[in-house]
């Protein structure tokens, strides 16, 4: 039976790849909209013209009204990626949605992405070709990376491609997770700290590797990043909720931080005025760390097979809460 599928990911839709064969061959209705979508623009699609059978969203406000709302011909909602802070999960279990999602595929496009804004950021690219290109020449001191501490919070699948390159620069790697990975450590010579204030006490480095949650959120604030050595760096490819924008720039303008490089924000895509905006030294890219050719393919065909799956009545690849 053909069904409707509402495809709200930008990446996916902007990439050819053999996602776009797999949702052809299946001869489903695709709705295609741009997000990320706010709750109103989505309670407006899901109840459109009868309605959508299945969701292949990016990070689109998927919320208990969103789902009830979709309801009763909603079967299932499928990430396009791995992060699910802008989805209630709780709320589709409860009403028995499944969440799909794609963990695995995109841990060495994400890592690259983060080790080049470290690289950056320590090398003061944004600034030197900003200045060659407006005929200034401004020639700045940057940072070897060498024999500096990394400190890793999270260390998953990102986190650890993230050591294995810092080994790599010689690197001292530390790192807090509470899902601890004996054999991984052991390999590559990684401290654990016992809490995630003793990482960021001595990384001159931090990079950001957690999922967003309701304990973590606006987590790296004035007051943690008092903690931090004179002249640390922050690198966030995570979730822009887990620092405090505000003072973040503050951090950064006044010299405590040497700077900030991310791939996310808070609220995206940006509304001026923001306080990174002005900030020489803080890099922000338009949440592209995962988005490479061969990373999106991959997301991508996962994602559409999670859903397909569960419209034919088979098991997903992969979910992310468990139904009664």
């Amino acid at each position: 039976m053909d069904m409707r599928i509402l495809l709200t990911t930008t990446s996916y839709q902007d990439t050819p790849g053999r996602h776009h064969d797999l949702l052809e061959q299946s001869s489903h209705e695709v709705v295609p909209v741009r997000g990320p979508l706010t709750e109103q623009e989505m309670l407006d699609l899901v109840t459109a013209n009868g309605g959508v059978d299945g969701l292949l969203h990016g990070d689109d406000a998927i919320t208990r009204p969103v789902i009830e709302a979709a309801l009763p011909r909603l079967k299932a909602l499928s990430k396009y990626g791995i992060g699910l802070d802008s989805v209630d999960v709780q709320a589709a279990t409860d009403l028995k949605v499944p969440v799909l999602f794609t963990p695995g595929v995109n841990h060495t496009t994400v890592a690259e992405h983060t080790f080049g804004l470290m690289i950056a950021l320590a090398k003061h690219f944004w600034q030197g070709v900003s200045s060659v290109k407006s005929g200034r020449w401004q020639r700045l001191t940057g940072t070897e990376l060498a024999g500096k501490t990394l400190g890793v919070l999270g260390m998953g699948r990102i986190g650890k491609e993230m050591i294995k390159r810092a080994v790599a620069f010689d690197m001292k790697p530390v790192a807090f997770d509470v899902y601890w990975d004996d054999a991984f450590s052991g390999a590559y010579g990684v401290e654990r700290c016992s809490t995630a204030q003793d990482v960021i006490g001595q990384a001159n480095v931090l990079t950001l590797h957690m999922n967003l949650t309701n304990e973590n959120r606006h987590m790296i604030s004035a007051e943690m990043i008092t903690r931090m050595p004179q002249g640390a760096m922050v690198i966030n490819c995570s979730r822009g909720g887990l620092v405090v924008e505000e003072d973040m720039a503050a951090a950064c303008r006044s010299g405590k931080l040497a700077g900030y490089a991310a791939d996310v924000l808070e609220h995206e895509p940006i509304q001026p005025p923001h306080p990174f905006m002005d900030v020489d030294n803080i890099i922000i890219t338009p949440h592209i760390a995962s988005r490479t050719f061969e990373s999106v393919e991959r997301q991508a065909v996962m994602s559409t097979t999670n859903l397909l799956n569960v419209l034919a009545g088979e098991p997903p690849l992969a979910q992310a809460n468990e139904l009664p």
